[in-house]
């Protein structure tokens, strides 16, 4: 099992103290025209995000693994809900590599996988050094060719 390049804490570390921004702004504009909010009932809240927020973005990133099997793509991931789930190559219909600007400051990359159907119909594997998206895309991209010639037979 592969685990996700370190640096990918970082980001949804981010993502937390955005999420703890916007909720004081939040909080800022009730305390203005709503209710009395405290200021330290705000920097506690703030800080608890924060913090729970990296905790959470920490056990995610021990928790997150992925796999390329004989016929599947397999992800294992999740904190409060472990999800599991299996890509059968046959059922790949493209594969992106993404990397919005945050992502690629920190060097990093995703991986999406768009599979037929209509439930979940794609797969991200974020945290990705662009060189290991870029061999991830291109091995699916063979595997899910190279299935779909041994199901046509």
């Amino acid at each position: 099992m592969e685990s996700l390049h370190p640096r990918i804490r970082l980001l949804w570390i981010a993502q937390a103290v955005l999420a703890a921004v916007v909720l004081g702004v939040v909080l800022a504009a009730l305390d203005r025209w709503v209710v009395a909010v405290p200021a330290a009932a705000q920097a506690g809240v703030g800080l608890a995000v924060v913090i729970l927020g990296a905790v959470y973005a920490v056990r995610l990133y021990q928790l997150w693994r992925f796999e390329l099997q004989d016929d599947a793509l397999y992800l294992e991931r999740g904190v409060v809900t472990f999800v599991e789930t299996s890509v059968p190559f046959v059922r790949v219909q493209h594969v992106d590599t993404q990397f919005g600007p945050v992502e690629r400051a920190l060097g990093l990359s995703s991986v999406v996988v768009y599979t037929a159907g209509s439930r979940n119909a794609d797969v991200r594997v974020p945290g990705l050094t662009p060189k290991r998206a870029r061999a991830l895309q291109d091995t699916l991209r063979e595997l899910a060719v190279e299935s779909e010639a041994d199901d046509a037979v």
